[in-house]
């Protein structure tokens, strides 16, 4: 039998300008990614100019990050934490009524079916740590050009996190950008996707009606269950366009090639 490693996860605790925010289970691979995309997410940084340090720790576990902006910890704190669902139970600040007043995004690029799943596909040959362990979770960012960029963590919500911070320290335009998660898409990562600007989503697994919800009121494309030659098209954007061929509705139980477009109010 072919065995595979164990996936490593670490307790880290997050520190910024002096107040302790959480500790949260993560992956040591790409600490800064996630420290940048993980402030601009929870909305305690608007770019990435507005971080002036930040120090890992490996030895006592710790991030220290130093802010030059008006970061009201007493405002922080005093918010509802949400605990996300799922993978290392992370929190977030961000309620579904909060994600509600973000502004809408826009975007004229349009992307093919076939296109999304030959990314998805490449995006799965490029994970390295999954590979390894088979326990890992994974995110990608596509360029303008094609070209894609992977980060990896033993969280979904962390690995979304990694790639918007690189995104953040690139200074890339978010609505030249597709992500693609090998993680369910629920509400707060739904959260971070509308956050940073991201038009389309696509992941290999599902999203949640609450996700779809707020991908509708944001204007964003979901795209669930990339796989193969087989697509779940959640919204109505029209970002995405059904190239396919042979494919069949919904009533044939998402028999391969099929592409269902669901309409959830």
């Amino acid at each position: 039998m072919n065995r595979k490693g164990c996936p490593d996860e670490y307790p880290i605790t997050l520190v910024v300008n002096g107040y302790e925010i959480a500790v949260f289970q993560l992956s040591k691979q790409d600490l800064e990614d996630w420290v940048y995309g993980y402030l601009f997410s929870e909305g305690l940084i608007e770019n990435a100019e507005e971080i002036e340090l930040v120090h890992i720790n490996d030895e006592t576990g710790t991030i220290n990050v130093s802010l030059n902006n008006s970061f009201d910890p007493e405002h922080m704190f005093s918010k509802k934490k949400h605990y996300t669902a799922g993978c290392g139970r992370g929190v977030t600040f961000f309620s579904m009524t909060d994600v509600k007043q973000f502004d809408r995004v826009s975007s004229e690029h349009v992307y093919s079916l076939a296109y999304l799943l030959k990314k998805r596909s490449e995006f799965a040959q490029n994970c390295p740590l999954y590979m390894e362990t088979g326990g890992m979770h994974g995110a990608c960012i596509i360029d303008e050009d094609g070209a894609i960029t992977v980060r990896e963590d033993i969280g979904r919500h962390n690995a979304v996190d990694k790639v918007i911070g690189h995104a953040i320290r690139k200074r890339l335009q978010p609505e030249r950008l597709v992500l693609l998660t090998t993680g369910r898409v629920s509400y707060e990562m739904l959260s971070k996707a509308a956050r940073f600007g991201f038009a389309v989503i696509g992941s290999r697994t599902a999203a949640t009606r609450q996700a779809v919800q707020l991908a509708k009121y944001l204007n964003i494309e979901v795209i669930g269950y990339l796989r193969g030659k087989m697509a779940t098209v959640y919204t109505t954007s029209g970002r995405v366009i059904n190239d396919l061929t042979g494919t069949a509705s919904a009533d044939n139980n998402f028999e391969r090639g099929e592409v269902w477009q669901e309409n959830l109010v």
